[in-house]
Formats: C-alpha cells, structure tokens, sequence
C-alpha cells in the first residue's frame, strides 16, 4: 500500500491520510522544532491557533532516549496538560538535554463560541517517526480522534 502525498492546508499545517483518526506531521531544523510544528498541528485539529490568545501557560518534563517515544510522550503529555486545566493551546516550546526533554505551551481556556474542531484523545504509536530528511527534521504519527 502506497502513503497518500502530504495534504499542505493554507495555515502551514501538514497532514497526511489515513483511515482512521489523524495523522499529524512537524517540520523544522531541529528536533525540537519538528516536535513543536507537530504539536501545532496536533492542537489545530482542535482549534484555530490563530484565535487563541496566549494568556496561560502549561509545562511538561519527561524523560526519553528514543526520539520516536519521546514525540508520542511530548503530545501526550501536551493534551493531558491541556485537559487537566481546560486549556486550548497555541504556542508550544521544547528542549532536550540529552534524555531529558522540558516544554510547555500557552494558550487561553476553552470559551464559548471556540471553534473546538475534532477533540483529539491521544498521540498513538501508529505510522510514527522522527528522522532527518534533506530538508531538516520530520515527526509524525496518527493522533486518536
């Protein structure tokens, strides 16, 4: 079976097809900016980042050696954080110190009137990678919807 091409929206996004549930792509120099681009694209399907306001932040602390578990972890933990204090998150940041990886995102709490999407309930293991490309860095995976 063929991967579908990458569907490119006008926000800068990326996307790619898959049967079931979603699957996000990150694109950046390094990891972490790869990991950033997907957690944007991950909150994306939920709200318009465009939207929210920065006006309260969220931190997240783990510890992972394979970059691949480290993505699905980064997301994971970024939706259990939004969750616990009703957050729509916009802006995200992360860094690594060897296995060590400390980020965090703002964005505003869930309103009315919020264009809320599709709830996404977890990053999954499904289709994920993370390696180098020509181009810079890739991470990928199907998120739960």
């Amino acid at each position: 079976m063929s991967e579908a091409p990458p569907v490119q929206p006008a926000g800068g996004d990326a996307y790619f097809e898959h049967d079931a549930d979603v699957g996000v792509i990150g694109r950046g120099a390094t990891v972490e900016e790869a990991f950033e681009d997907a957690a944007r694209a991950t909150f994306a399907i939920m709200a318009d980042p465009a939207s929210l306001m920065a006006e309260e932040a969220v931190t997240v602390e783990f510890e992972e050696a394979d970059l691949e578990i480290a993505l699905v972890r980064w997301l994971n933990a970024l939706i259990a954080a939004a969750r616990e204090h009703g957050l729509a998150l916009a802006r995200f940041w992360v860094e690594r110190d060897g296995v060590r990886w400390r980020g965090g995102a703002r964005g505003e709490p869930w309103r009315r009137g919020a264009d809320r999407g599709v709830e996404v309930k977890g990053a999954t293991l499904t289709m994920l990678s993370v390696k180098q490309t020509d181009t810079g860095w890739e991470a990928r995976c199907v998120v739960d919807v």
